[in-house]
């Protein structure tokens, strides 16, 4: 007899690897459908973690679902440039219709932090320049290139030794403005002498081939700079022929309420890697960047067997497609501002909940100590776990885990969305009482 699911559960740390399985809160599930999990246990979870900005067309669109089992009746594997086919074709030409500035030619892979490593490749070949700067607090991805930029974390890194030829810079950081003073002008002012700093001592800006950034740091704390931020950045790159890469795998596809964190923050990158919610939890991704530019990276600097799956990338325009019939740009727009509202008048009678920062449907809310105001790890997993026994699963983030990511798909309604706020509201209540018996 074949071992039941439960059975099978109980054996996880023996099948799985920890670093795969040992990730919060291995919540049992038999399906999953729009907005919701269905758990082996019977129950209904309102999910506001869309399989970590995946499912930003809700889970199983029927769309999305129907062009899956079309494509499959057709190609099951390219691999692309060995043959060719029409939904690998189509999906770069409905792409350059959504992506900002001059961003039209596809290099597509699975994850992203494939399309990670592409863009740092792409960037070093056509540059002949062997230096990268990214920022601390960024999280790229853990493949050993990727990682070499990644710092949400260092845990990440141990043991790695990551290669020397990058550079980390601060994020922007407006908690740390003077009082007084303005946080965006403070920010721009800061990150001018940062770079001088680090062409002054350490590597000089005609060695560095690309600046890599998250427009909102993601894993690292949900952390939404400035725009001026940003376009100092793009401008420090312009004025010394630096190429700058931005991370969109958790910001694109309408998650910050436009296709692209690009377009919401007004500046176009030379180089975009993309991901997740490209093809609705099919693996797929893509290295973009300029014709004119891609065509410096000829056949043999980079390849794939899996990139571009034909039924992936069917997928993709079946996504596209959900995204632009159902208007959900404006739906993360509208609802992420009603969510913020919400949770600025739930934090007004809470005082474990610290900062609360968001763009789109794309939500960080800190947990701190109501006392001392540090951060507040622990707590954040009480809040955590306690929501997901009500119904309602969140994720995490932050340097000090303390940070709950609110990132639902991206067809929420409202009513989810109050649902959601109100199970977060009483667990948060349950955490301060227990802090007041203590």
């Amino acid at each position: 007899m074949k071992p039941t699911f439960d059975e099978l559960y109980t054996r996880l740390p023996d099948l799985l690897a920890p670093s795969m399985a040992k990730d919060h809160p291995n919540l049992p599930v038999e399906k999953e459908e729009g907005c919701y999990y269905y758990g082996t246990d019977g129950k209904q979870y309102l999910d506001f973690t869309s399989g970590i900005a995946v499912a930003n067309t809700g889970h199983r669109h029927p769309k999305v679902v129907k062009a899956i089992k079309e494509g499959a009746d057709e190609l099951m594997h390219g691999p692309s440039g060995v043959i060719m086919y029409d939904s690998i074709l189509r999906i770069a030409d409905r792409l350059q219709g959504i992506l900002p500035g001059n961003l039209d030619c596809f290099f597509f892979a699975n994850s992203g932090t494939e399309a990670i490593e592409g863009a740092l490749k792409l960037a070093k070949y056509a540059t002949q320049r062997p230096y990268v700067v990214s920022f601390t607090g960024c999280f790229h991805g853990r493949s050993l290139g990727a990682l070499g930029v990644s710092t949400s974390k260092s845990k990440y890194r141990k043991f790695l030794q990551p290669n020397g030829l990058t550079y980390q810079l601060p994020y922007a950081d407006m908690e740390g403005c003077p009082a007084g003073e303005d946080p965006a002008e403070y920010c721009v002012d800061k990150l001018e002498k940062d770079f001088e700093l680090l062409f002054d001592h350490q590597v000089t800006p005609e060695e560095v081939a690309s600046v890599i950034v998250e427009p909102v740091l993601g894993e690292g704390g949900y952390i939404i700079p400035p725009k001026e931020w940003l376009q100092k950045v793009r401008e420090i790159c312009d004025r010394h022929g630096i190429l700058l890469i931005f991370d969109e795998v958790q910001t694109g596809f309408g998650r910050t309420g436009e296709w692209f964190a690009a377009q919401t923050f007004g500046v176009t990158p030379d180089i975009m890697a993309i991901a997740k919610g490209i093809a609705s939890g099919m693996p797929l991704s893509a290295t973009v960047a300029s014709k004119e530019l891609m065509s410096k990276w000829p056949m043999g600097t980079h390849g794939t067997t899996f990139g571009g799956n034909p039924i992936a990338c069917s997928a993709a325009l079946a996504t596209l497609d959900v995204i632009e019939e159902e208007k959900l740009l404006d739906n993360s727009k509208r609802l992420g501002a009603y969510a913020l509202e919400r949770l600025e008048s739930i934090s007004e009678n809470h005082n474990v909940i610290g900062d609360i920062r968001g763009v789109g449907l794309m939500i960080g809310i800190e947990i701190v100590d109501p006392v001392t105001g540090e951060p507040d790890g622990e707590g954040m997993m009480r809040v955590l776990d306690s929501s997901l026994e009500k119904g309602v699963l969140f994720y995490l983030c932050g340097k000090h885990q303390e940070v709950i990511r609110m990132i639902p798909p991206l067809i929420v309604t409202q009513e989810q969305i109050d649902h959601g706020l109100e199970v977060f509201e009483e667990a948060v209540a349950e955490y301060e009482k227990a802090l007041s018996i203590c």
